[in-house]
């Protein structure tokens, strides 16, 4: 069977997609919709600029804190009531910290750990307990290029994304013969609330874009299209992959 445009296209599906009121998880969310998807748009935050974006009747709003396990059951139940199943997972929501090594907190760690990695992992085990038995779906984690280095005063998150990636290999062992896809996007610097900071420090943010051979930050549009395609029948036997969305960082 040849692969053609309707290959990566969404229609009847139905995507959690976490973290969607803005940045990457706003242009995921987006993406998916106009490629045909319902969107279970989640987060503690209100989310009406997405709302708007995708228009009535594709989108669902949940309210959850991503920091705890408790939601998670809550939110799939919550999807599928509406959607009538869950075929698509994205793992975005996400927190920074920033602080040297020498001074780093029991909590900046903790809450980083518990958003970034635990959340993902537990939101992944509710929804795959659906997936699997319907026939399976496609998880998609957003990493990070610091899930390939270490990157400076930003230890848990460092720690989290790169535990994120070993999730999503371990992950793909388990599901893909169940029929569960699960890769990951590991952004480059990317145009978002998460790197203010280092856009605010003139000698930072010229040293990063220095380095960058597409000669620009991303912008969350830019990692909305890998989302897309590993949320589509089109990735059918992409496993375990993250897949770097970095203007060449990590080639240089």
């Amino acid at each position: 069977m040849s692969i053609g445009p309707e290959d990566f296209r969404l229609d009847g599906k139905v995507a959690i997609v976490t973290g969607a009121n803005t940045g990457i998880g706003q242009a995921i969310a987006v993406a998916l919709a106009g490629s045909g998807a319902k969107v279970a748009a989640v987060g503690r935050s209100p989310m009406n600029e997405t709302a708007a974006m995708i228009g009535d009747g594709a989108m669902i709003e949940i309210r959850a804190d991503l920091s705890t396990t408790a939601d998670h059951g809550r939110i799939v139940e919550e999807t599928v009531a509406w959607g009538g199943g869950v075929d698509i997972l994205v793992n975005n929501a996400g927190v920074i910290r920033r602080r040297d090594a020498i001074d780093f907190t029991e909590e900046d760690w903790d809450v980083v750990i518990d958003t970034n990695l635990k959340s993902a992992f537990f939101l992944s085990q509710a929804t795959a307990r659906r997936m699997i038995p319907n026939g399976g779906g496609k998880i998609v984690n957003i990493a990070s290029l610091l899930s390939f280095q270490g990157g400076i005063r930003i230890a848990s998150y460092t720690a989290s994304k790169s535990g994120l990636a070993g999730l999503t290999r371990l992950l793909s062992c388990e599901w893909a013969g169940k029929g569960v896809n699960v890769n990951a996007i590991a952004p480059g610097y990317v145009v978002t609330n998460n790197t203010q900071a280092l856009r605010d420090d003139p000698d930072r943010s010229q040293a990063i874009l220095d380095r960058i051979p597409a000669g620009r930050w991303a912008t969350p549009d830019d990692i909305a299209g890998a989302a897309m395609f590993l949320s589509s029948r089109a990735a059918d036997y992409v496993h375990g992959s993250v897949l770097p969305v970095d203007g060449g960082w990590l080639a240089r």
